[in-house]
């Protein structure tokens, strides 16, 4: 009982220390209906947890601003798009309170823009700063935001809020807006990222680059050890990390990407050990593609091209893909023969680098219907392969009795068979002639018969 009592008296103490109008409620009608008469009157203990939720209650009239601190929704847009969000209010806001879109920096409002309440236009009230624009429809009573041109560092919490009569921003609807960078790019391409952070993050606190995966961010590098790739079996320095302290800025640089590569990646700033900071990349890495369709027994030659000055000293590979994408070698052009043009012969296979041009051509020869498949030209080093393209061969069958000559990849097989033979254009020849001669007769003689008539039409004048 002393307990109850006690407890009615603290929330008494509380309630006098409000300043705020809880919503329409003022301070004394909160103590009346948090009063009982005398300590006897003490309730019972389902009444007592029925006055503690109702105590609870009570501190959110207080204090309506506690509402809409947790963020009613989360937005996830692109760098360019714009956000559109509606804010609508009931009494708790007058239409001729002043309206703002708050960046919540620490738990503070910092207004991007507000309204101005105009008695011309009372029906509606409409203020841009910059890519902000905010609209107040008291007839709806709705407040309208748009943020236009979104870029990653607009990334972070906001709410729409209105001015108390104490000049404090009490907020309507708090939203957790994240804008994401799309990246785009082919197989073998690099990709540099930028990730600014602010001065609440030191330059010895930790920055690192990671991977959504099934258990969420799984981290492939960090600036304690920023040249360190520990998920990935390609080539050596395909991926660094660089903290620039004096621009507060993490530059992360991806090389040799591969279609695998394609995910979402953060770049994550820590204030100790928590994440502070979240720059959200998606990446789309596509493949380079080429498909043939050459005749059994014929032959195909396949031309990859690349970058000479990034790649001309790697070596090339053509293998053949198998189960789980793996790849097997074919042929290579590890032995080096002097000069730029590097051809090697290895069976039914040979291959040419180019290295002033950046082509690398692939010939296979007698080709059979069990080599069609998917192939790669790839790059090879350290016994690692990165695809340069993918090439699909398919194989056509020849029915029997028929031969084929060599045909190249972009041409069809004809049967030799079908070529003309040397006689017949003598044959040709022959008859064009023919019927040339009878031409010119035929000419000379209706030159002459003219002439005849001519000459008789003049003796008859005569």
């Amino acid at each position: 009982m002393v307990k109850d009592f006690r407890l009615r008296q603290d929330l008494r103490h509380f309630l006098q220390q409000c300043h705020c109008d809880a919503g329409g409620l003022t301070r004394q009608t909160l103590l009346n209906r948090t009063h009982w008469a005398s300590p006897s009157n003490a309730p019972s203990l389902g009444l007592r947890t029925a006055m503690e939720l109702r105590a609870l209650l009570l501190l959110l009239l207080c204090f309506p601003g506690l509402q809409a601190q947790t963020p009613h929704a989360e937005e996830r847009l692109s760098e360019g798009s714009s956000l559109s969000i509606q804010c609508p209010y009931t009494a708790q806001a007058d239409y001729q309170q002043q309206k703002a879109w708050c960046h919540m920096r620490g738990g503070q409002c910092e207004p991007l823009v507000e309204t101005i309440y105009s008695t011309q236009y009372p029906h509606t009230n409409q203020a841009t700063n910059g890519k902000v624009t905010i609209e107040d429809n008291p007839m709806y009573k709705t407040v309208s935001i748009t943020m236009t041109n979104l870029q990653v560092e607009d990334s972070g919490t906001y709410s729409c809020a209105y001015r108390s009569y104490r000049y404090k921003y009490l907020p309507l609807k708090t939203i957790s807006l994240n804008v994401f960078k799309e990246l785009h790019k082919w197989e073998l391409d690099s990709l540099s990222v930028q990730c600014k952070y602010s001065a609440l993050v030191h330059s010895t606190d930790r920055k690192a680059w990671c991977r959504r995966g099934r258990t969420g961010c799984e981290i492939w590098l960090t600036t304690d050890n920023p040249s360190t790739w520990t998920k990935s079996k390609d080539l050596d320095d395909k991926t660094l990390i660089q903290d620039d302290a004096q621009k507060r800025t993490v530059t992360i640089t991806m090389q040799k990407l591969q279609a695998q590569d394609t995910g979402v990646y953060w770049c994550v700033l820590y204030r100790g050990p928590y994440p502070t900071q979240k720059t959200e990349i998606r990446l789309s890495v596509s493949k380079r593609t080429q498909q043939y369709t050459p005749k059994e027994s014929g032959k195909v030659s396949v031309q990859c091209p690349y970058s000479a000055s990034y790649y001309g000293a790697v070596s090339k590979a053509w293998c053949k893909e198998g189960a789980r994408e793996a790849c097997t070698i074919l042929v290579t052009t590890d032995l080096k023969p002097s000069g730029y043009r590097k051809k090697i012969r290895q069976g039914r296979f040979t291959i040419q680098d180019d290295t002033q041009h950046g082509v690398v051509t692939v010939t296979m020869e007698k080709l059979q219907v069990q080599d069609s498949g998917v192939y790669w030209c790839a790059l090879y080093e350290h016994g690692q392969l990165l695809r340069m393209v993918e090439v699909t061969l398919t194989i056509s069958e020849v029915l029997a009795g028929t031969t084929l000559s060599g045909t190249a990849s972009t041409s069809q097989a004809t049967p030799s068979s079908n070529t003309p033979a040397p006689s017949s254009n003598v044959n040709t020849f022959i008859l064009l002639s023919g019927v040339l001669s009878i031409l010119f007769i035929l000419a000379l003689i209706s030159s002459i018969t003219l002439c005849v008539r001519r000459r008789k039409q003049l003796k008859r004048r005569a």
